[in-house]
C-alpha cells in the first residue's frame, strides 16, 4: 500500500464580497482561473477573496484523489501530526491561521479586531455580532501598490487638519479639540494626549446623524469646488474623502481619514495590524495572513453593525507616524531568495520567495510547522515522492511539517511564492 502523500495540491474558495475587483481586474480572479483550467472569470462579477486554510466558511478542498478527506480542515483532523509538534500543542491540533489574497475596489469598512481577553467577553455577551473567543491579528502584503489606513497619526498632524478644516472641527467640538491642541505642548504628557485623542474621537464617532451629515455635505461640496477650479486639495487629502463620499455617501468613516495614517504600499511592503488597532483597506491587492477568527468591531464606511461604544473604547489610541506602519522583513539565513515577515505573535508567518528565472532548482525547506505555499508569478515543477506535481500561477499547496519539496523552475519567468506558517 502506497503512503498517502503528506504534500499536496489544494483548490481553494473564493469569496465574491461586493468591494471586490471585478472580473479580470481582480488578482484574486486571475489567480483563481490560472489555478484551474475550468474557471472562467465572469466579467462583472468581484472576486474579493481568495481563501486558502481551514475556516468553516471556507475550508479548503483536496484534489488529490488518493487522499480519503475531501476538504483540508478534515485532512488534519485525520493527521494532526502532520502540523509539527509546537503547533499541536499550542494550537490544539489546529491550524492557527488563515492566508487569504485581497482584491480591493471599494473600501473595506475601517475596523479594529479585539485583543484575547475582550474577544472572549465580546463573544460571550454578544455572539450574534462576534463568533468566537480569539483574537485576529492580521498581517497584509502588497502584490500592487496597495492604499489602506492603518492606526493614528501623530497629534501634530490631528491638530493640523481640526485648524484647517473647519467642518471637521465643528464636528469634534471646540472643547476636544483645544484638549488635543494643549496635550501637544507638553509631549512628556502621553497619557494626556492618549486621553484628549480618545475624547475627540469619541466625539466624532457619537456625534448626532443629523449635525455629522451637515459638517460632511459642507465639506464635500467646498472640495468639489475646489476640484472644478483645479486647487489643491491636498490640506484636506480631498481625493480620499471625494473618492469615500462617492462609495458611501454621508458616512462617517469619511472624517475618520483626519485621524488615520493614510499608508500606500509598494508591491513586497507590508503592514501589520495588531490587536485593537484602527484600520481600513482602500484599494490594492495584497496577500494576506491572519489568525484563525471572525472578530471585527466596526466603526464606518460600512453597512454592517456599528459598535461604536466597544469601538471607542478598545482603541490603542497610540499616535505613530505612518513610516512606523511599514513591517520589514528579515532576510532568511541560508536562502538568499526569502524574506521573513515574522509579527509579534505565534498564530503565523510568512515567507516571500521570489528565484530569478536563471536558477534551475530551489529547495523549499522542510519547518516544524504545516505551511500553505502560494505560487503567484512563474512556472516551476516538483518531483514528489509519488507523482510531478506542475505549479502555476494559482496554486496553492500544503505542505506537512518537516516536509520538503524542490521546485525546478520554468526558465521564462522569475517565480514568486508565498508561504505561511507557524513559527512557534
Amino acid at each position: 500500500m502506497m503512503a498517502e502523500p503528506r504534500v499536496f495540491l489544494l483548490s481553494c474558495v473564493v469569496q465574491d464580497y461586493a468591494w471586490g475587483k471585478l472580473g479580470g481586474d481582480s488578482e484574486v480572479a486571475q489567480l483563481w482561473a490560472s489555478g484551474d483550467s475550468g474557471r472562467k472569470i465572469e466579467p462583472n462579477k468581484p472576486y474579493a477573496e481568495l481563501w486558502m486554510g481551514t475556516h468553516p466558511k471556507g475550508d479548503a478542498l483536496i484534489t488529490d484523489n488518493r487522499i480519503n478527506q475531501k476538504t483540508l480542515g478534515q485532512w488534519i483532523t485525520a493527521h494532526p501530526d502532520c502540523l509539527g509538534s509546537k503547533v499541536r500543542e499550542v494550537f490544539q491540533d489546529q491550524l492557527p491561521f488563515l492566508f487569504k489574497v485581497l482584491s480591493v475596489r471599494l473600501a473595506l469598512s475601517i475596523q479594529a479586531h479585539p485583543d484575547k481577553a475582550l474577544a472572549k467577553k465580546l463573544h460571550a455577551q454578544f455572539p450574534q455580532h462576534y463568533p468566537d473567543d480569539n483574537h485576529k491579528p492580521e498581517m497584509a502584503i502588497a502584490l500592487t501598490p496597495f492604499r489602506g489606513l492603518c492606526g493614528f497619526r501623530p497629534i501634530s498632524e490631528i491638530v493640523g487638519f481640526l485648524q484647517g478644516i473647519p467642518e471637521f472641527r465643528a464636528l469634534i467640538g471646540q472643547d476636544a479639540a483645544q484638549q488635543l491642541e494643549s496635550s501637544l505642548e507638553d509631549p512628556s504628557k502621553d497619557s494626556e494626549q492618549r486621553k484628549a485623542l480618545q475624547r475627540c474621537f469619541t466625539c466624532m464617532m457619537q456625534s448626532g446623524k443629523k449635525e455629522f451629515a451637515e459638517q460632511l455635505n459642507l465639506l464635500v461640496q467646498r472640495v468639489t469646488q475646489q476640484v472644478q477650479r483645479a486647487e489643491d486639495v491636498s490640506y484636506c487629502i480631498g481625493d480620499l474623502l471625494l473618492m469615500l463620499h462617492s462609495q458611501f455617501p454621508g458616512d462617517i468613516g469619511c472624517f475618520a481619514i483626519y485621524f488615520l495614517n493614510v499608508v500606500t504600499l509598494q508591491p513586497g511592503e507590508a503592514m501589520y495590524l495588531g490587536a485593537n488597532e484602527p484600520h481600513a483597506y482602500l484599494e490594492g491587492d495584497c496577500v494576506e495572513c491572519m489568525a484563525c477568527s471572525d472578530n471585527t468591531v466596526r466603526a464606518g464606511l460600512t453597512p454592517k453593525f456599528i459598535d461604536v461604544n466597544t469601538l471607542c473604547a478598545m482603541l490603542t489610541y497610540i499616535p505613530a507616524p505612518a513610516a512606523d506602519k511599514l513591517f520589514t522583513p528579515l532576510p532568511v539565513s541560508g536562502d538568499p531568495y526569502a524574506l521573513l515577515y515574522n509579527p509579534p505573535v505565534p498564530d503565523f508567518s510568512v515567507i516571500k520567495i521570489e528565484v530569478p528565472s536563471s536558477v534551475s532548482q530551489y529547495k523549499v525547506a522542510p519547518l516544524d510547522s504545516a505551511s500553505i505555499l502560494l505560487l503567484v508569478r512563474g512556472q516551476a515543477s516538483s518531483q514528489g515522492i509519488h507523482e510531478k506535481l506542475s505549479l502555476h500561477p494559482g496554486s496553492v499547496l500544503f505542505i506537512s511539517a518537516n516536509e520538503s519539496i524542490t521546485l525546478t523552475v520554468d526558465p521564462s519567468h522569475n517565480l514568486l511564492l508565498f508561504r505561511a506558517c507557524s513559527l512557534l
